[in-house]
């Protein structure tokens, strides 16, 4: 069974730095590509980051390019996503995905999410 688990949230001020990270177990996690995304309140869930299973390629929504980054560690099977300079709008539950191609298609295992939250 594959277990997406996000950690690293929590409440900081604006202008400030956070670190999520998302551990996998129960697939092979250097086959994945490792995708972020968030949702805040009354909003859809929206594309944050994504790292190819090298960790050779990454891509950034234009809202967080230039102020995070996503990176991972296939030894510990975990995806980070280093967040500076943050924004009240940046105030989200993030999660992590993955998914097999790099290019497309929809990811197949999801976290259950850790709050972010950027006071102003």
């Amino acid at each position: 069974q594959v277990h997406l688990v996000e950690s690293g949230g929590g409440l900081v001020q604006a202008g400030g730095s956070l670190r999520l990270s998302c551990a996998a177990s129960g697939l092979t996690f250097s086959s994945n590509t490792m995708g972020w995304f968030r949702q805040a309140p009354g909003k859809e869930r929206e594309f944050v980051a994504r790292i190819s299973q090298s960790g050779g390629g990454t891509v950034y929504a234009d809202s967080v390019k230039g102020r995070f980054t996503i990176s991972r560690d296939n030894a510990k099977n975990t995806v980070y996503l280093q967040m500076n300079s943050l924004k009240p709008e940046d105030t989200a539950v993030y999660y992590c995905a993955a998914r097999k191609s790099w290019s497309g298609g929809v990811y197949d295992y999801w976290g259950q999410g850790t709050q972010v939250t950027v006071s102003s």
